[in-house]
């Protein structure tokens, strides 16, 4: 796992997941259909995304399945550090 999917598999764990919660997350694990990311903690998300990296993710583009894996999020981080 590289370093930005690390961090967010990091901060979804320590965030999203209380004590003694045997759930894994992985690169592909479901994160709002599997029930661990609401739409509170999406925002949540979006807002220590986009301090982390100095970006800014538009509205419009923080959608559900943009943020839906870790896989998913660490593309759209990717395409807005890249700009």
């Amino acid at each position: 796992m590289d370093e930005l999917k690390q961090v967010i598999r990091d901060y979804l764990v320590k965030e999203y997941l209380e004590e003694g919660d045997d759930r894994q997350i992985g690169e592909d694990t479901p994160l709002i259909t599997g029930g661990i990311v609401d739409s509170f903690s999406m925002v949540s998300l979006k807002r220590f995304l986009e301090r982390k990296y100095s970006i800014q993710i538009p509205d419009a583009e923080a959608t559900p399945q943009a943020f839906d894996t870790v896989n998913s999020i660490a593309a759209l981080v990717t395409r807005f550090t890249q700009r």
